[in-house]
């Protein structure tokens, strides 16, 4: 006991509950969201695999990239589709810390790879000689393994932190899944420290990799503003374009969500928030790289895929 509070060992979600008859016709959007977003990033890894023309450092990150995707969304979407038709919307507190792990874990690696594609096309429009020495294999592979280990690394810690903390009362959690801030709402000491902390990771995992994108998109157009032709300035651009609409599309939710001072937070804004990045957001990312690419498009049409369609 705390106080005159007991303390809890599992959580129950509030969810989508409020909307009642319509949770079965959220279940049916979601899902098909979801095997899209799955099918999509597996058929995106599928042809940059089978594909040579497509064995270059952007297509290996944006490999990378696929597969993160399917992962972030699949660490909330599948539970969230469960307890939309289910009565019991519990979750112990080890699968919570686990989820809430997964979560974190691959959206803190997903910022730090789009810097590191931000840069592929820093080194390969601003430095094309070098590109291949610069870009190399060994070089592509240790960019893509800091990525993961600092999401390892830092959200072990984190989560770590938060769970082992006193949570009391009934165990509600405002949301559909085990986000930072819903689940420290539950907590019966003063957390103030752990949203400090909350807060400089997000300055240094976040907005960080959010600047080194600006600043290396910012000497792109410099050096693609000095090509002569308008062909090349068009052709510079169009290996940037997708990346851009991904990044502007990912940190925008995601800033909006984990940076906004704490009296603006409610339990429906973030929710709503949280469907756009957890489900419709993960879901755009094989549209633009597939619509938008065409080198991507030759390659669906060469793939023995394309005979079944």
């Amino acid at each position: 006991m705390i106080g005159n509070q007991s303390l809890c060992t599992k959580f129950t979600f509030v969810a989508f509950s409020a909307l009642g008859e319509l949770q079965p016709v959220l279940f049916v959007v979601f899902l098909a969201i979801y095997l899209f977003t799955v099918g999509g990033n597996l058929l995106i890894i599928y042809l940059i695999w089978v594909t040579p023309a497509l064995h270059t450092p952007m297509y290996f990150f944006l490999m990378n990239l696929s597969f993160l995707e399917m992962c972030y969304t699949t660490s909330v979407v599948p539970q969230m589709l469960v307890h939309l038709l289910a009565e019991n919307k519990t979750i112990s507190m080890g699968g919570c810390a686990a989820q809430m792990y997964a979560f974190t874990l691959f959206g803190l690696t997903e910022c730090c790879l789009l810097a590191v594609m931000a840069y592929d096309r820093f080194v390969a429009i601003c430095y094309p000689l070098h590109y291949t020495l610069l870009m190399g294999p060994r070089v592509c592979l240790k960019l893509a393994g800091a990525c993961w280990t600092a999401g390892v690394v830092v959200e072990s810690a984190h989560t770590a932190w938060i769970f082992t903390m006193p949570f009391c009362g009934t165990g509600e959690i405002q949301h559909f899944f085990c986000d930072i801030l819903p689940v420290l709402r539950l907590v019966c000491v003063d957390t103030s420290q752990n949203e400090l902390v909350m807060f400089v990771l997000s300055l240094i995992f976040f907005v960080g990799p959010c600047l080194l994108i600006l600043y290396s998109y910012m000497r792109i157009l410099l050096a693609i503003l000095k090509i002569p032709s308008a062909a090349g300035k068009g052709k510079a651009f169009s290996t940037c374009s997708s990346h851009i609409l991904v990044v502007s599309i990912f940190y925008g939710t995601a800033l909006a969500t984990y940076l906004q001072p704490k009296t603006a937070h409610s339990p429906e804004t973030e929710k709503a928030t949280a469907v756009m990045y957890t489900v419709v957001t993960p879901a755009l990312n094989p549209l633009i790289y597939t619509l938008r690419n065409k080198e991507v498009k030759e390659a669906f049409q060469r793939s023995p895929l394309r005979q079944m369609v």
